[in-house]
């Protein structure tokens, strides 16, 4: 039955000649939550009220009358001159001034990667391009033209400080950048996306950089771009009337330009799929990066990408070669000659010796020249002569291999003041966490996945180690403060703490099994004031969430618990296997329903991040941190608060069993005690074991360095490799220099049978 405010909806929308869909693209308020209003007696928000009223395009009397049948008086607005101009409705103006926010952080962040990546420094390297006619789709597409007919193409050649005035020649929106390996794929897109923003004007769509390595194809497009808009930007995650969030209105309503690095890397190469896929939002501007053999064979096994211009990148010249190394450094060789002279004079000479041909094969990517001014014009002990020995370096892999092998030792060895990190084990270092996406077949260093390239069960066993040390700590402490120091009642506690780190650790397991390898930062924040405005409180679905991993928990802790105690204290298997079911579906229950309420309740103080408040990878982890701590100190009380009446019904319903079972007796006493005990290891167990934060410490700063393949200050090291120019960010994420570098490292690594 519908209510007074759903009638008039209904009428409104049925006068405006509005179907419920069009309603939606005005609004932002989803098909079923208008359905909702017009048909039941669920009434909307007043926010959701105006949004309806404004998409309707009412008068002010008419926008005051529905505000008031959905219960909010407002006032008549004066009307001046007639009519008043109808203001932009609410919800686009929202959109608007999100992606004006957003567009400044992607442009600071970007503006300080070029700076860092020494683009500019001391003149951009040549980047020069062709139209590539054969891998574009019809030029009708591209024009967005009705009739076919003898178009003529638009000029779509050019060179780096040109990219966005060429972009802006496709009217469709959609561009393919081709080049080879190293041939400067990113740094051209990082231009354009660099230009569009200088040009920018409000309301205009945002430019934003996506590593397409991470897409799996099974996923829809545009669900994946609103993911990595969440992981990088966790502001958007701000709700909406109709449930979405920021960053999914943004990317439905084309207000991101997605540009979209590395199409060669999706799914180890398996393209075809991605492509068709790709060809599903042809009314979608995009900018594509690949290589070009790839994206080549994926075009033979599928088509073009619809209503994409395609250009291929072409190679560096002996003449850009000469006008860009030289200016690179002012040091002479030992005859007094510039430093680069040799080099360039063998490559200039007719005909060219062994030497000349094989560096003229190799410095035809703006990839190795930067690798090569980084170890010979940046170290003051380097020569790049010593490429010219043909019998050191026969072939172009010999000097591709050198260069790439050089880079780590060279950077470590010349720009770090403090050698705070030696050469060799940095190289080791780097060379895991390239062996660690490897695995992962990823490109992005995610601070919250270190650790998940490891089998599961090792990742447990880590997990319970590192929890049951804790435990067994903070238990020691405690105990022996209060009660003085007994041996037998320690190692009593340290048994039951160490089942309790098993437990989690299983917990932990079993749920990343089924989340995910990794557990991903949650964008929140925590407030205790202020007003609301993060997700709507969904209360069954919280405590749903929270009851199965107190379900998880309990069982986990005891089974291991009995298991434990029925080994030391030699119990008959029959009476073990008793006390296994009965105590662990007792805990089960306990700390389900208990978890599951406190877990529940946590959602009235949290609130999502702000746009600008994290822009990099420390800073994430800085909020994380913050967020699982202030989580931790709300959860304890509450579990103290809510395990001792839980255990208090949970008996009283047991006493209602027949005879046969047995009679229950569990004091109020026993109940405060589980109460405080849960409160305690259990607000350390989730904070550890069941979040993102938890997961970094477990994995990044504890077994990781334990085994040798970090070291213990991994956010400073990472850091420090990023401002050496080995590793660089994108968004919240860290990535290796080049493709190419990363694979080097990792197969190093894989050599030295460092695993």
């Amino acid at each position: 039955m519908s209510t007074p405010f759903g009638k008039q909806l209904r009428d409104l929308r049925s006068r405006a000649g509005l179907s419920q869909d069009r309603l939606m693209e005005r609004s932002g308020v989803s098909v079923r939550m208008i359905s909702r209003y017009e048909n039941t007696e669920h009434l909307p928000k007043r926010d959701t009220a105006a949004l309806l009223a404004e998409a309707l395009e009412l008068t002010p009397d008419e926008q005051a009358d529905l505000l008031a049948a959905a219960g909010y008086r407002t006032g008549r607005a004066p009307e001046a001159d007639g009519a008043p101009p109808r203001a932009e409705p609410l919800f686009k103006a929202r959109l608007v001034e999100a992606a004006d926010k957003l567009a400044a952080a992607v442009g600071g962040h970007w503006k300080r990667e070029v700076e860092h990546r020494q683009v500019l420094d001391p003149d951009p390297l040549s980047i020069r391009w062709l139209t590539d006619a054969d891998l574009s789709d019809h030029w009708e597409n591209v024009l967005g033209l009705q009739t076919p007919g003898d178009h003529t193409p638009p000029d779509l050649d050019g060179e780096l400080e040109q990219i966005v005035e060429v972009y802006r020649r496709v009217p469709s929106g959609r561009l393919v950048l081709l080049g080879r390996a190293g041939s400067g794929k990113t740094v051209l897109a990082l231009r354009l996306v660099t230009g569009l923003l200088e040009t920018r004007r409000s309301g205009e769509p945002v430019p934003v950089v996506f590593s397409l390595g991470s897409w799996d194809p099974a996923v829809d497009l545009r669900a994946w771009l609103t993911a990595q808009l969440l992981r990088d930007h966790p502001g958007l995650g701000q709700v909406l009337p109709d449930e979405s969030t920021l960053a999914a209105a943004l990317v439905e309503n084309d207000l991101i330009l997605p540009v979209m690095d590395g199409f060669d890397e999706i799914a180890g190469g398996l393209v075809s799929d991605p492509l068709e896929k790709l060809n599903r939002t042809a009314r979608m501007p995009l900018v594509l990066t690949s290589r070009a053999a790839e994206y080549r064979a994926a075009v033979a096994k599928s088509d073009v990408l619809t209503a994409a211009a395609c250009i291929r990148l072409t190679d560096l010249t002996v003449d850009d070669l000469a006008r860009y190394l030289p200016r690179t450094t002012v040091r002479k060789s030992g005859d007094g000659t510039p430093l680069w002279q040799p080099l360039l004079d063998e490559l200039r000479s007719e005909p060219r010796t062994e030497a000349g041909e094989t560096l003229a094969a190799v410095f035809t990517t703006p990839l190795m020249v930067a690798l090569a001014r980084t170890i010979y014009s940046d170290t003051p002990t380097h020569d790049p002569a010593e490429l010219l020995d043909e019998t050191a370096f026969p072939t172009p892999d010999a000097v591709e291999a050198h260069l790439l092998g050089n880079l780590v030792p060279t950077v470590y060895r010349v720009r770090t003041e403090q050698r705070r990190f030696e050469p060799e084990r940095a190289e080791r270092w780097l060379g895991y966490l390239a062996d660690h996406l490897n695995r992962l077949g990823e490109h992005d260093l995610a601070w919250w996945r270190l650790g998940t390239s490891m089998p599961r069960p090792t990742r447990v066993l880590a997990m319970a180690l590192a929890l049951g040390l804790v435990f067994a700590f903070a238990d020691g402490v405690l105990a022996g403060l209060l009660l003085g120091f007994d041996p037998m009642q320690f190692t009593g506690g340290v048994v039951i703490d160490l089942a309790a780190g098993a437990a989690v650790g299983i917990a932990h397991g079993l749920l990343a099994k089924h989340r995910g390898a990794a557990f991903e930062p949650s964008g929140i924040q925590m407030r205790l004031r202020g007003a609301r405005s993060g997700p709507r409180r969904n209360f069954a679905r919280r405590f749903r969430i929270g009851f199965a991993a107190g379900v998880l928990l309990g069982l986990a802790y005891g089974a291991t618990r009995e298991i434990i105690r029925g080994l030391i204290l030699g119990l008959d298997p029959n009476t073990v296997f008793e006390l296994v079911i009965v105590n662990s579906l007792l805990l089960a229950l306990v700390f389900g329903f208990s978890a599951g309420v406190t877990y529940m309740f946590l959602s009235l103080w949290e609130r999502p991040l702000d746009l600008a408040s994290v822009q990099s990878p420390a800073g994430l982890i800085r909020s994380s941190r913050r967020t699982v701590v202030v989580q931790a100190l709300l959860f304890a009380p509450a579990l103290a608060a809510v395990v001792p009446g839980t255990v208090w019904g949970l008996v009283e319903l047991l006493q209602l069993l027949p005879p046969r079972f047995g009679e229950w007796h569990w004091s109020p006493w026993e109940g405060m005690i589980l109460g405080l005990y849960a409160a305690g290891f259990g607000a350390l167990g989730y904070v550890l074991g069941l979040t993102a934060w938890g997961q970094w410490a477990v994995f990044g700063r504890f077994w990781l360095p334990l085994t040798g393949r970090l070291p213990w200050a991994v956010p400073e090291f990472l850091d420090d490799a990023y401002r050496l120019g080995i590793l660089r960010r994108s968004g919240v994420v860290y990535q290796f220099r080049h493709a190419r570098l990363q694979d080097h490292l990792a197969a190093s690594y894989r050599t030295a049978g460092r695993r």
